[in-house]
């Protein structure tokens, strides 16, 4: 993740079972979003659990109240794919089996 030098306002949201440490601009790959959405969607998400804007830190108790932030949708994608083996020695037992991981590409517009 590339941060704005120009700002110094941040903030860390919960989506997919993880959390991100995200900014303004910031384009990140996130478990896929539920539902269908075209590319270029705004979207929200409701889970902001930190924002540091300067000086000033809110802390959420889990989600900072009254605070959302705005995505862009940019599409849908797959992860490289990851081999998953089982192997017995001496007993001609192999299993081999790949899975790629789906994710949502996001843009950050920022916090309302």
């Amino acid at each position: 993740m590339a941060k704005t030098a120009s700002t110094n306002t941040f903030a860390v949201i919960g989506t997919g079972g993880k959390q991100y440490l995200v900014s303004a601009g910031d384009v990140i790959n996130v478990e896929k979003l539920p539902g269908e959405h075209a590319v270029g969607d705004t979207l929200t998400i409701d889970a902001v659990l930190l924002t540091i804007d300067g000086d000033t830190v809110a802390i959420g108790a889990p989600n900072v109240a009254g605070k959302i932030m705005e995505v862009k949708f940019l599409g849908d994608g797959k992860a490289k794919k990851v081999e998953v083996m089982k192997y017995k020695a001496k007993s001609r037992y192999l299993k081999k089996n790949g899975h790629r991981q789906p994710f949502s590409r996001i843009e950050i517009l920022g916090i309302k």
